[in-house]
């Protein structure tokens, strides 16, 4: 028997760490990326908890967050790590991703994001959700034929 939440989600999006994000720290988009989880299953790339831990740990620096609320959203990455999909390291995540760099103005993480939402879309992109908040990353991502949300 399928658990609640299989059955509860329809279709799944590639996720970006920016995006990812606002689920385990209270913000802004917070509210946009929960509606947008509850429609659409997170698939992501092997790189975003180590992403999102940088953002956690630098809001606990500044003082943004305090130690039981860097703590608490830590806690949350973790639960979500363990229900997405996961796109892994490979040589064809690398070459697109230095394809893609010499083609957008990307950051190299970002250009493996972007990279693996292409292999996960196995090169056709069109009509498969991408979800991020990283307009540089979402213009490329537009580009090349990803429907992206941008949850704000």
């Amino acid at each position: 028997m399928p658990s609640k939440r299989i059955a509860r989600i329809a279709e799944h999006a590639f996720w970006d760490a920016s995006a990812v994000a606002p689920l385990c720290i209270r913000q802004p988009a917070s509210a946009d990326s929960r509606v947008l989880a509850r429609r659409y299953g997170i698939v992501a790339w092997w790189g975003t908890p180590v992403e999102v831990t940088s953002a956690v740990a630098r809001l606990a620096r500044e003082g943004v967050l305090d130690v039981v609320s860097a703590s608490k959203a830590l806690d949350v990455l973790d639960a979500l790590e363990q229900s997405w999909l996961e796109v892994v390291p490979s040589d064809e995540i690398r070459d697109v991703s230095r394809q893609l760099l010499r083609a957008y103005s990307l950051r190299a993480a970002d250009s493996l994001q972007l990279a693996a939402g292409l292999v996960w879309s196995n090169s056709k992109p069109s009509g498969r959700v991408f979800i991020c908040r990283d307009n540089r990353l979402a213009d490329a991502a537009t580009a090349i034929g990803f429907d992206v949300r941008r949850p704000s």
